[in-house]
């Protein structure tokens, strides 16, 4: 996202969703994105992060990928590379700064050091957004996010059924944080909390909409 783009410079304006099952629609997807990302620093909010991207590259569905293995086979299947510095989440804003760099040296950085995630993006239209959904692997599986990003403060937003519960301020769910404490971890903690206080959602970014899950093409 660049200034001429979106008229606001190096920030970015998302909300994120916990997603407890992969809906049918984003399965349509027969190409999903592999990332691989890399963190060297995630403190109280503030990141540096190395990523690489592979389309068409599919996780495995039982755990059992091994990330070096995967950069290895599929190194040359990378279109793009970049290095970013995140801030604090405030209200679905958030500075970033990136710069693209050469596959070769993001590859070579990603192996030497760094917490690393990895995830299965999948995109999918619905109404006037554009969503994607990470499906994690590694010791973040199960753990799915759809996110709703926009070139402007993201209010009123439509809501799909699949999104039970927001998390767009819960820094746990942060890539940073989930490179540093996985999902399964605290999966267990955060289902009793879910299923003990019910889902919220934000209400200072005007009127939120949810759909009835017929709507969603389940």
């Amino acid at each position: 996202m660049t200034e001429e783009t979106c008229g606001f410079g190096d920030f970015e304006f998302e909300r994120r969703f916990y997603v407890e099952s992969l809906p049918s629609v984003v399965l349509e997807d027969p190409s999903p994105t592999l990332i691989v990302q890399n963190y060297y620093l995630a403190e109280q909010g503030f990141a540096l992060r190395v990523r690489v991207q592979a389309p068409g590259v599919r996780l495995s569905m039982d755990g059992s990928e091994n990330i070096p293995h995967i950069l290895a086979d599929h190194g040359g299947d990378v279109d793009f590379a970049a290095v970013t510095v995140k801030g604090p989440m405030n209200a679905g804003t958030r500075y970033e700064a990136e710069r693209e760099l050469d596959a070769t040296v993001a590859l070579s950085m990603i192996t030497l050091g760094g917490q690393v995630i990895a995830k299965n993006r999948y995109g999918v239209l619905l109404g006037e957004d554009g969503w994607v959904l990470d499906v994690f692997g590694g010791r973040n599986r199960p753990l799915i996010i759809a996110e709703c990003e926009r070139g402007r403060p993201v209010t009123d937003l439509t809501i799909p059924a699949f999104c039970a519960s927001e998390v767009t301020e819960d820094r746990r769910f942060s890539n940073e944080s989930l490179a540093r404490t996985p999902f399964s971890v605290w999966a267990e903690e955060y289902g009793a909390q879910l299923g003990r206080d019910g889902p919220v959602f934000l209400h200072g970014l005007g009127v939120n909409h949810h759909l009835p899950p017929p709507a969603d093409l389940f």
